[in-house]
């Protein structure tokens, strides 16, 4: 079937889904394949539930000829294919978003504020990959305005793969950072991959991007290409300032001559204000009013482990337990040290996927905190394990809470940071 044809079929539709579990009636399974499973088992299971079609690569996954199987050469490819071809179809401004730290807070945050005076279609969760973009591009309409799309990586020439499929007209790169070293191979590995958002947008013309200007690594490859920046800097498309961070984030930001804006958010940590001036930029540049940018920012709350203030019964918690890299983990660190609070400690877990440099990176944070003075260091990881350390360490989660339940903290304020595979949102209810 050509996919103009399919493409006709997945108007009449309600939905696209790669999950047989999760069948609406009149949706349109996608047979994907992974290490441990095969979608094309349970085609027949998705109509039976209420899909109208089920696409498969494989005959053996066509059980009849009623014409609601459609087979396929590659199921992933026809997805990624298939939105591509509704985001040309629909022509709804994209902004591409991808970076090391931060990209989904700021694009939380972008969405946010454009939500204001737009229909705003956003990446939802982490459906930030190969299989995520096109779905979240799938789920694009005619009403929609704006679309952000998130996009992740941990490979060279995944985010060039991402920007061909949901074609931005627009991008921002919120950093580079040291994260997924194991599949990136250096720093410059990072810096490289990260830019080829930038290599699309200088192959599209009237393209723009949105760049932090005192960040020297993204400047150095954001030749060729027309830019809007933020920053500390006078002069600057918009220009602000961090005015508290004790613990939420309060900043000021100016457009131009414009008058100055005061914003109070619910964000834990002054690494957040180059997120938060990224939405105010593109939400200037989209014409969104001062008061609605500020608006949309005080009001947005934190979810899923990023940053959030928790008070329980006994201890203030700063949680940031979803993702941990040397750059982001560094960063929470001086901010927390810089933060006003009595009896401060920290719950520290191994950060994840930094191959061969592993080590170096988590001696280098225990190095920082033989210097700094926090009340109590808890480590815990086969990775914290492994350095030269004089703090208390533990192997894994289950083995400190085993602990906890003897000597349980109390009166401190408590920052939680490591991998999310480390799992230490675990330990929340036991502080």
């Amino acid at each position: 079937m050509k996919l103009s044809a399919l493409y006709q079929l997945f108007l009449s539709c309600s939905v696209v889904t790669t999950d047989s579990r999760n069948c609406s009636a009149n949706s349109m399974f996608i047979a994907l394949k992974g290490d441990s499973f095969n979608g094309n088992l349970f085609a027949t299971q998705a109509l039976e539930k209420g899909c109208a079609y089920a696409v498969v690569d494989e005959a053996t996954a066509v059980a009849d000829d009623s014409g609601r199987y459609i087979l396929v050469d590659d199921c992933l490819a026809t997805l990624q294919a298939l939105a591509n071809y509704h985001r040309r179809e629909l022509g709804t401004r994209v902004i591409g978003i991808t970076g090391t730290n931060g990209k989904t807070t700021t694009k939380e945050l972008i969405a946010a504020v454009l939500s204001q005076s737009y229909h705003v279609l956003y990446t939802q969760g982490n459906l930030n990959n190969h299989i995520g973009v096109p779905i979240t591009l799938l789920r694009m309409t005619i009403e929609h305005d704006i679309a952000v799309i998130e996009m992740g990586a941990n490979h060279p020439g995944e985010i060039k793969q991402l920007a061909e499929i949901a074609e931005p007209d627009c991008g921002i790169i919120t950093n580079v950072g040291k994260a997924h070293l194991e599949g990136f191979g250096s720093f410059e590995g990072v810096v490289k991959t990260k830019g080829e958002l930038y290599e699309y947008l200088r192959q599209k013309s009237n393209s723009i991007a949105f760049i932090h200007h005192e960040n020297k690594y993204l400047q150095e490859i954001a030749h060729d290409l027309t830019l809007v920046e933020y920053g500390e800097a006078p002069h600057l498309f918009i220009t602000g300032q961090v005015t508290d961070n004790s613990p939420y984030l309060a900043f000021n930001w100016q457009h131009g001559a414009d008058r100055v804006n005061e914003v109070n958010t619910h964000l834990i940590g002054a690494y957040n204000f180059t997120n938060a001036l990224a939405a105010v930029a593109i939400g200037r540049y989209f014409e969104v009013d001062d008061e609605s940018i500020n608006k949309a920012l005080s009001g947005y709350e934190p979810q899923n482990n990023r940053s959030q203030l928790q008070k329980t019964a006994h201890n203030t918690l700063i949680i940031d337990a979803y993702n941990a890299n040397p750059t982001s983990m560094m960063a929470a660190l001086q901010n927390f040290q810089q933060m006003k609070a009595e009896h401060k400690m920290l719950i520290l877990g191994d950060m994840r996927e930094l191959g061969a440099d592993s080590l170096a990176e988590h001696q280098r944070i225990v190095d920082f905190l033989k210097e700094a003075t926090f009340e109590r260091v808890i480590l815990i990881g086969n990775q914290f394990e492994s350095v030269v350390s004089d703090f208390t360490t533990y192997p894994d989660v289950q083995a400190f809470i085993t602990d906890l339940s003897n000597q349980k903290p109390k009166d401190y304020t408590i920052l939680i940071k490591g991998s999310n595979g480390i799992k230490l949102n675990s330990v929340v209810e036991y502080l």
